[in-house]
Protein backbone atom coordinates (compact mmCIF):
# COMPACT_ATOMS: atom_id res chain seq x y z
CA UNK A 1 0.00 0.00 0.00
CA UNK A 2 0.89 3.27 -0.55
CA UNK A 3 1.63 6.23 1.94
CA UNK A 4 0.29 9.20 1.75
CA UNK A 5 3.53 11.18 2.02
CA UNK A 6 4.44 9.13 -1.32
CA UNK A 7 1.17 10.82 -3.27
CA UNK A 8 2.05 13.63 -1.44
CA UNK A 9 5.60 13.52 -3.10
CA UNK A 10 4.37 12.68 -6.49
CA UNK A 11 1.50 15.55 -6.28
CA UNK A 12 4.27 17.83 -5.16
CA UNK A 13 7.04 16.75 -7.75
CA UNK A 14 4.02 16.67 -10.96
CA UNK A 15 2.81 20.30 -9.90
CA UNK A 16 6.60 21.65 -9.51
CA UNK A 17 7.22 19.95 -13.32
CA UNK A 18 3.79 21.58 -14.31
CA UNK A 19 5.31 25.15 -13.07
CA UNK A 20 8.36 24.59 -14.88
CA UNK A 21 6.83 23.21 -18.00
CA UNK A 22 5.08 26.20 -18.29
CA UNK A 23 7.72 28.45 -17.89
CA UNK A 24 10.07 26.70 -20.52
CA UNK A 25 7.67 25.95 -23.21
CA UNK A 26 6.25 29.45 -23.75
CA UNK A 27 9.67 29.88 -25.36
CA UNK A 28 9.08 28.36 -28.89
CA UNK A 29 13.11 27.29 -28.93
CA UNK A 30 12.93 25.60 -25.66
CA UNK A 31 10.44 23.03 -26.92
CA UNK A 32 13.36 21.61 -29.00
CA UNK A 33 15.94 21.38 -26.41
CA UNK A 34 16.55 17.55 -25.39
CA UNK A 35 16.12 18.74 -21.22
CA UNK A 36 12.62 20.74 -21.81
CA UNK A 37 11.89 17.05 -23.57
CA UNK A 38 13.07 15.25 -21.05
CA UNK A 39 11.07 16.81 -18.19
CA UNK A 40 8.41 16.70 -20.41
CA UNK A 41 8.25 12.76 -20.46
CA UNK A 42 9.09 13.16 -17.06
CA UNK A 43 6.07 14.72 -16.71
CA UNK A 44 3.82 12.18 -18.88
CA UNK A 45 5.46 9.47 -16.61
CA UNK A 46 4.85 11.06 -13.77
CA UNK A 47 1.09 11.57 -14.15
CA UNK A 48 0.41 8.23 -15.69
CA UNK A 49 2.22 6.60 -12.66
CA UNK A 50 0.59 8.53 -10.09
CA UNK A 51 -3.26 8.14 -11.70
CA UNK A 52 -2.14 4.06 -11.80
CA UNK A 53 -0.87 4.01 -8.08
CA UNK A 54 -4.50 6.28 -7.10
CA UNK A 55 -5.94 3.58 -9.47
CA UNK A 56 -4.78 0.32 -7.39
CA UNK A 57 -4.89 1.84 -4.11
CA UNK A 58 -7.28 4.46 -3.00
CA UNK A 59 -11.29 3.16 -4.16
CA UNK A 60 -11.52 -0.20 -3.17
CA UNK A 61 -11.87 0.65 0.99
CA UNK A 62 -14.62 3.44 -0.71
CA UNK A 63 -16.51 0.93 -2.71
CA UNK A 64 -16.73 -1.59 0.26
CA UNK A 65 -18.76 1.00 2.12
CA UNK A 66 -22.41 1.04 2.43
CA UNK A 67 -22.71 4.62 1.87
CA UNK A 68 -23.78 5.53 -1.32
CA UNK A 69 -22.24 9.12 -1.15
CA UNK A 70 -18.74 7.73 -0.58
CA UNK A 71 -19.32 4.83 -3.44
CA UNK A 72 -20.38 8.00 -5.45
CA UNK A 73 -17.18 9.79 -4.48
CA UNK A 74 -14.92 6.70 -5.75
CA UNK A 75 -17.18 6.15 -9.11
CA UNK A 76 -16.59 9.42 -9.59
CA UNK A 77 -12.38 9.30 -9.35
CA UNK A 78 -12.82 6.32 -11.20
CA UNK A 79 -14.16 8.08 -14.17
CA UNK A 80 -11.93 10.89 -14.09
CA UNK A 81 -8.75 8.90 -14.05
CA UNK A 82 -10.27 7.56 -17.04
CA UNK A 83 -10.92 10.45 -18.50
CA UNK A 84 -7.39 11.51 -17.86
CA UNK A 85 -5.80 8.87 -19.14
CA UNK A 86 -7.55 9.34 -22.43
CA UNK A 87 -6.55 13.11 -22.39
CA UNK A 88 -3.07 12.07 -21.62
CA UNK A 89 -3.18 9.22 -24.57
CA UNK A 90 -4.37 11.74 -27.42
CA UNK A 91 -2.38 14.29 -26.42
CA UNK A 92 0.96 12.51 -26.46
CA UNK A 93 0.02 10.93 -30.14
CA UNK A 94 -0.45 14.30 -31.26
CA UNK A 95 2.68 16.19 -29.74
CA UNK A 96 5.14 13.38 -29.03
CA UNK A 97 7.49 12.07 -31.26
CA UNK A 98 6.64 8.55 -32.11
CA UNK A 99 10.39 7.47 -32.28
CA UNK A 100 12.13 9.39 -29.95
CA UNK A 101 11.33 9.80 -26.29
CA UNK A 102 13.50 13.50 -26.54
CA UNK A 103 11.46 15.05 -29.16
CA UNK A 104 8.04 16.70 -29.20
CA UNK A 105 6.50 17.35 -32.90
CA UNK A 106 5.28 21.06 -32.87
CA UNK A 107 4.17 22.47 -35.77
CA UNK A 108 1.96 25.33 -34.59
CA UNK A 109 3.15 26.37 -30.83
CA UNK A 110 0.46 28.19 -30.21
CA UNK A 111 -1.61 25.79 -30.32
CA UNK A 112 0.32 22.85 -28.47
CA UNK A 113 0.99 25.80 -25.78
CA UNK A 114 -3.02 25.92 -25.02
CA UNK A 115 -3.56 22.24 -25.18
CA UNK A 116 -0.72 22.03 -22.74
CA UNK A 117 -1.82 24.15 -20.49
CA UNK A 118 -5.44 22.59 -20.78
CA UNK A 119 -3.35 19.45 -20.16
CA UNK A 120 -1.29 21.19 -16.90
CA UNK A 121 -4.96 22.88 -15.59
CA UNK A 122 -6.93 19.19 -15.49
CA UNK A 123 -3.64 17.86 -13.99
CA UNK A 124 -3.45 20.25 -11.10
CA UNK A 125 -7.13 20.32 -10.47
CA UNK A 126 -6.99 16.65 -10.27
CA UNK A 127 -4.24 16.70 -7.89
CA UNK A 128 -6.00 19.34 -5.59
CA UNK A 129 -9.22 17.01 -5.38
CA UNK A 130 -7.72 14.18 -4.17
CA UNK A 131 -5.66 16.17 -1.55
CA UNK A 132 -8.83 18.16 -0.09
CA UNK A 133 -10.89 14.94 -0.89
CA UNK A 134 -10.33 11.81 -1.51
CA UNK A 135 -7.27 11.20 0.72
CA UNK A 136 -9.41 12.69 3.68
CA UNK A 137 -12.45 10.31 2.90
CA UNK A 138 -9.61 7.61 2.31
CA UNK A 139 -8.43 8.49 5.74
CA UNK A 140 -11.59 8.48 7.74
CA UNK A 141 -12.58 5.11 6.58
CA UNK A 142 -9.07 3.18 8.00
Amino acid sequence: MITYDELNKQNHHITELSNILSYLLRNRSMCDTESCCGLFYSYVNLVQEHIKMVDQNMYSELLKSPDEKINNVARNFMSGSVEIKKILKGFTRRWCATRSKDALKIKDHKLFLEETNELFDLVLQRILDETEHLYPLVRSLA
